[in-house]
């Protein structure tokens, strides 16, 4: 790969600094963290670190935000899967950092407080300006070595995430070498025929993918779904229903609608788009095909007959990208798309899942194990399948080339 890795590093018996990302669900009574997925992701890495002192920079949501807060319930949380301690400290790299970090032993874990209590880790910079920073300059000189595990982070140009890879020999942690290899398979090698599914509110992200994917010849088929589906449809020309016409423009996807024209003129065979819709009317789940959807009924879920066709091209495939929900999947009335499609992508030779909510749904159902690869970043995923560069990787690469 053309970034360092762990196992080509020698890190026993030095001072590693480790970049997570444990950014977690919060109950803000209790502040107890409410899904531990991401510290699962990491743990073997920081295992594969036993003979290190490993020095976890992390943080947890952002300013403003009510789950912007310290780090001591993650270091809690992360002793408690890992068997043994990970000490916290509610400094980032004052005096009393860099004493607790000199006085570590092998072996031994410590995470700093949640570095976006600084304010420089909320500014987006180019590596070389990230270099710079007071922030980076103090913590690259607390380690011998710095791992980016942070794939859910890898979208972003805060200095810990681009800064530091120039500063420090650095590499890729085991979880950001699986992601960035596992995805590179999407764009080279993978199962032909290879069907990307695009879902969700994300509609210009989706559109950026589709675009992509379509253009370079990589995906045979794109199905949208959700309300990417819903953008399509207009654009076809159909009316979907005042209620979710409405939120369309609420969510000033104007511009994305002349986007999705644009790509059914050049690639309407490719383009699966579903012709039957579950919607609301009253207390139930009535179905119409998308000729005929009802003014005031917002379009909530696939129809079965839609579920069943797609279901059975997804089988069909070599390969299923899928990124997004069908439907209001938190109702159980308007779940079904989002579940049957899940469960026919399981079924195909390489399936990979951007993150999320799907993710969330996929561990629902018990389904994990059926899938090649749930992304732990859906941001960065979704970036990574437009084809552009994610700034964390390639500041990996830049390391690679300064240090060997």
């Amino acid at each position: 790969m053309p970034i360092g890795t762990l196992n080509e590093m020698g890190t026993d018996g030095k001072t590693v600094l480790l970049r997570l990302d444990l950014n977690s669900p919060i109950d803000p009574t209790s502040n107890l963290i409410l899904d531990d997925k991401r510290f699962r992701e990491h743990i073997p890495t920081i295992q594969a670190l036993k003979g290190s002192r490993v020095v976890i920079v992390t943080h947890q949501s952002r300013p403003g935000k009510k789950d912007f807060t310290t780090l001591e319930a993650h270091a809690e949380k992360l002793s408690q899967m890992l068997g043994r301690s990970v000490f916290y400290i509610d400094d980032i790299f004052g005096t009393s950092a860099r004493d607790a970090v000199r006085n570590m032993r092998s072996g031994e874990v410590l995470m700093l407080e949640n570095v976006r209590f600084n304010a420089e880790e909320n500014l987006a910079l180019k590596p070389e300006e990230a270099k710079k920073t007071h922030l980076v300059r103090k913590l690259s000189g607390m380690g011998d070595i710095f791992i980016n595990d942070a794939f859910g982070t890898a979208h972003r140009s805060q200095p810990t995430v681009v800064g530091l890879p120039l500063a420090m020999k650095s590499a890729a942690g085991l979880l950001m070498e699986k992601e960035v290899s596992t995805l590179s398979r999407v764009f080279l090698g993978a199962p032909k025929p290879m069907c990307m599914v695009l879902g969700g509110t994300k509609v210009d992200d989706s559109i950026a993918v589709a675009r992509y994917v379509l253009e370079h010849g990589i995906a045979d088929e794109v199905m949208v779904i959700g309300v990417v589906a819903n953008v399509f449809l207009i654009a076809l020309g159909f009316d979907i229903g005042s209620p979710s016409t409405q939120l369309i423009h609420q969510l000033k996807y104007d511009k994305e609608i002349v986007h999705a024209r644009d790509l059914l003129d050049r690639f309407r065979e490719r383009i699966i788009v579903p012709d039957w819709v579950a919607v609301r009317e009253g207390n139930r789940r009535v179905e119409f095909p998308v000729n005929a959807i009802p003014g005031d009924a917002p379009v909530l879920d696939l129809g079965m007959d839609a579920i069943s066709l797609l279901s059975k091209q997804l089988k069909s495939a070599g390969t299923v990208v899928f990124n997004g929900p069908a439907g209001v999947f938190e109702e159980p009335d308007f779940a079904t798309g989002t579940y049957e499609l899940l469960k026919a992508a399981s079924t195909v030779d390489f399936s990979v899942v951007g993150g999320g909510h799907t993710a969330a749904v996929i561990e629902k159902l018990g389904l994990g194990k059926h899938f090649t690869h749930i992304s732990t970043g859906g941001g960065a995923c979704i970036e990574f399948l437009t084809g552009k560069k994610l700034p964390a990787v390639e500041a990996l690469e830049m390391s690679k080339q300064i240090f060997g």
